[in-house]
């Protein structure tokens, strides 16, 4: 495909929930089978150059750049949420025009694949924002639900704390990986406020309010429930060196 595309990576969590084991490292370079959580996104990355993924850093941000130092990055301070994260991207980013692609620092078992294919879907359906969807085959936990509306299309993302008990039950899980057109992912992020518990800035928010301006939003069955699985505890880091590890095997 002929249109431009660059990727945020974000990457600026401390994994307080990690450090349990006494390792003092940022939560994208504890390591799973050798390696930093963050390479293997970047490596599902490859079909972009180094210098259209830029890295958002916070937590001990020098030792990501030393550990990755071929990436533009941007520093978040203080970390406000996914969505204040992508706007503290905006400055590296403010005159590409084409498609952002955001994804997390922290899913190592994304493939590339399945990027491709929410690219591809993205273009085809001249989409302003395609949302990457896991299809689970049982009730999960952990993840927001994509609401579809009567017709079959995006409606909007509830995460699960504010779930109803039917809307629990949806089995089309928000995979946190998320294309938008440039121009309409800068203008939906002025809009996000933090009304919330958290008091963050949600990305989760963006897709809504293009939605309601008129514009298109999809959803793309991309990626297996084992590809978006995140790293936030000790049990979920050695779940996903098993998988790294029978991949490797096969």
């Amino acid at each position: 495909m002929n249109e431009p595309l660059k990727a945020i990576v974000l990457a600026a969590g401390k994994g307080t929930r990690l450090r349990t084991e006494g390792v003092d490292l940022p939560k994208v370079l504890r390591l799973a089978a050798g390696r930093p959580l963050l390479g293997y996104v970047l490596e599902a990355l490859d079909f972009l150059p180094p210098e259209d993924i830029v890295l958002v850093v916070g937590y001990e941000q020098e030792k990501v750049t030393a550990a990755f130092p071929g990436y533009p990055r941007v520093h978040q301070s203080p970390q406000l949420g996914t969505g204040h994260a992508v706007q503290c991207a905006e400055s590296a980013l403010k005159d590409f025009e084409g498609h952002i692609l955001i994804c997390c620092g922290d899913t190592p078992l994304m493939t590339r694949r399945a990027y491709e294919t929410l690219w591809e879907q993205h273009i085809r359906e001249g989409n302003a924002c395609t949302i990457m969807a896991g299809v689970a085959d049982r009730p999960l936990t952990g993840y927001g639900r994509l609401v579809r509306d009567e017709n079959g299309g995006f409606a909007r993302i509830v995460e699960e704390k504010d779930c109803t008990e039917e809307q629990r039950a949806i089995r089309e899980l928000n995979a946190g990986v998320y294309l938008f057109r440039s121009n309409q992912l800068w203008r939906a992020l002025t809009t996000l406020r933090p009304d919330n518990a958290q008091g963050e800035y949600y990305l989760t928010d963006a897709p809504a309010f293009l939605l309601r301006q008129g514009e298109k939003v999809g959803i793309s069955p991309a990626c297996t429930v084992e590809e978006m699985l995140g790293v936030n505890t000790p049990e979920q880091l050695q779940q996903v060196e098993d998988i790294i590890q029978r991949r490797a095997q096969q």
